[in-house]
């Protein structure tokens, strides 16, 4: 399964629920999270990975610096998984 189709599944489910959602890209600065989401002042950001795999060692920093912040990256590879985030997001 590629990262691309769960990542638009995903997506396509947040947005069914009422969910914002942006590709975050950023030319000055590599391994930003893939997509943010934003719902009644709730931002989630998802960095999407086929199954198994996990983020880069410049995503992952990147990931501790916004949760530092904050604001936790979710690494989902699944569909399944990023619907469950949502449900529980909404709960």
């Amino acid at each position: 399964m590629r990262e691309s189709y769960i990542e638009r599944k995903v997506t396509g489910y947040a947005q069914k629920q009422g969910w914002l959602s942006y590709k975050w890209t950023s030319p000055s600065h590599h391994g930003v999270p893939d997509r943010l989401y934003f719902k009644a002042g709730v931002v989630i950001m998802i960095e999407f990975k086929v199954p198994g795999k996990r983020p880069t060692k410049l995503q992952q920093s990147v990931h501790q610096e916004l949760a530092a912040e904050g604001f936790p990256v979710h690494v989902i590879d699944s569909i399944d998984a990023g619907k469950q985030l949502f449900t529980q997001a909404t709960q």
